[in-house]
């Protein structure tokens, strides 16, 4: 399993204008939700929460990955914001969130092996300061699937 397998344009946006959390997080599982990522949005968002408490997904660099295993998944995948403007988000640097990656992962065993290769491949791509910059740089979908590639 490769990023690049993983991103599906349609499931990538730019420009975002939200402006909290659950506007940004609402957004993204709406685009799972048309492209059958997901079958329940309160239900999938719930469970996003759910993990949320947990400890923060915000992991600095202005970037969140919030992830949750959760029943309301029909198939592995990622939805990707570049917000215009800063998040309020709980960081691990203080800073507010621009690119949110939000993982949809199914809550059965294969689901938490995924969940570990998604984070896993998400956060060596994550640790190259190049690749930040051109995601929060990016103005259309497919700069976001570029910035992945390096």
């Amino acid at each position: 399993m490769e990023v690049k397998d993983i991103l599906d344009i349609n499931t990538i946006k730019t420009n975002m204008s939200a402006k909290s959390k659950e506007e940004a997080l609402m957004e993204l599982a709406n685009l799972l939700l048309e492209n059958e990522y997901i079958t329940d949005i309160e239900g999938f968002i719930k469970d996003i929460y759910a993990r949320e408490v947990e400890g923060q997904t915000g992991i600095g660099n202005y970037i969140a990955i919030p992830h949750g295993k959760s029943n309301f998944v029909k198939k592995l995948g990622v939805a990707i914001g570049i917000n215009e403007g800063e998040i309020p988000w709980e960081t691990l640097d203080g800073n507010g969130v621009k690119g949110i990656i939000l993982f949809a992962v199914g809550n059965d065993n294969e689901g938490v092996q995924n969940h570990l290769k998604l984070l896993s491949l998400f956060a060596r791509k994550l640790g190259n300061d190049e690749v930040i910059e051109k995601l929060l740089h990016a103005k259309k979908k497919e700069e976001v699937k570029e910035a992945f590639n390096n």
